[in-house]
């Protein structure tokens, strides 16, 4: 090996970085289910049909966004050297519990108008809770100025 070889073989701190488009991922994720989180609030405190309707697409979105945030997280724990993995399976397992928490939740906001309700606010505040926790853990592999 030559003495400019070492550039081209990752340390153990290149293998923990968040790559700028799966923070992307996580962050829209958790921002939509807190949205929707926000919906079921005014459509608990409100007749608004609407904001239900606004939840259910939050969800559907923060499914999207996270489903494919988790499929990277999986790949990390699986590339990962076993020094490393530890912090990132924690992170997947965090985010694997909010996205299919997050399924369930759109299944019950599948149903009728109010009969949604309260389940629907209950498990949009975990989900939200959830996906907020695994945001922060994998944003903490980041360091300052990388994204």
């Amino acid at each position: 090996m030559s003495s400019h070889d070492h550039r081209l073989l990752p340390s153990a701190s290149m293998e923990r970085r968040l790559h700028p488009f799966h923070a992307f991922l996580l962050a829209s994720a958790a921002t939509l289910f807190v949205c929707a989180l926000m919906s079921d609030g005014a459509y608990f405190m409100t007749p608004e049909i609407q904001w239900k309707n606004f939840a259910t697409w939050l969800i559907l979105g923060g499914l999207v966004f996270g489903g494919c945030a988790v499929l990277w997280a999986l790949v990390d724990v699986i590339r990962l050297r076993r020094d490393a993995r530890r912090s990132v399976a924690v992170y997947f397992l965090i985010l694997l519990v909010a996205w299919s928490l997050g399924i369930i939740n759109e299944l019950v906001h599948a149903k009728d108008a109010f009969a949604s309700m309260p389940e629907g606010l209950i498990l949009s505040a975990i989900v939200a809770a959830c996906a907020v926790v695994a945001t922060v853990l994998g944003f903490s592999r980041l360091r300052a100025g990388e994204v």
